[in-house]
């Protein structure tokens, strides 16, 4: 069986019922189902063999491997048990487990190999108060006078320096501190609320 590497299955009930219909022709012996089957899933399942085995002939087989068990196994599939995508890539992950296993060794890289693999994206949580946080911010500044929100934008979000908005106002530099001093005030009071 050739690997073709397409793209996963769209989500939604409508691919969902693709790919049970997909099933269920393969256990019915129809071959255009199954290569349907294959064309719709090959590239994920392929992706659940290479985390286990790394990318290269082993995956390629352990892939060939678990698309034959669907084939003798598609009439195993029970719909309101599981997803297709789940019992398929349960299927792929049985193979590829199997191959390693048949290999006699695991792949092991030294402890310190880990810290490049940690994520560095901000945690749910984070960015969740990070969110509510902007909210609570643009709600306090909707609040200020409009020539007091612009102020603070132009200032603390644009980069512009107080001698820059004194410039751009017209008005004299201490004006443009004082309005700009009053406002963080008024900032920071709705902030603690």
């Amino acid at each position: 069986m050739e690997l073709v590497r397409s793209a996963a299955p769209p989500d939604g009930d409508a691919a969902r019922e693709r790919l049970v219909g997909a099933i269920a022709g393969a256990a019915a012996g129809d071959r255009r189902a199954f290569h349907e089957l294959y064309q719709r899933t090959s590239a994920k399942l392929y992706g659940v063999c290479c985390r286990i085995l790394g990318e290269g002939q082993d995956a390629e087989d352990a892939l060939q491997e678990a698309y034959a068990n669907v084939w003798r196994r598609a009439d195993r599939f029970d719909a309101s048990r599981a997803s297709p995508i789940t019992w398929l890539a349960a299927i792929a992950r049985n193979a590829a487990i199997d191959r390693l296993r048949a290999r006699g060794t695991r792949r092991t890289a030294p402890i310190d190999d880990a810290y490049g693999v940690a994520d560095e994206s901000p945690r749910a949580d984070a960015l969740l108060e990070r969110d509510s946080d902007a909210r609570r911010l643009h709600g306090c500044l909707a609040e200020l006078g409009g020539g007091e929100a612009a102020l603070i934008r132009t200032a603390f979000l644009e980069g512009a320096t107080y001698s820059e908005l004194a410039e751009r106002s017209g008005e004299p530099l201490g004006t443009i501190k004082s309005r700009i001093r009053r406002a963080l005030i008024k900032l920071r009071d709705c902030l603690c609320r």
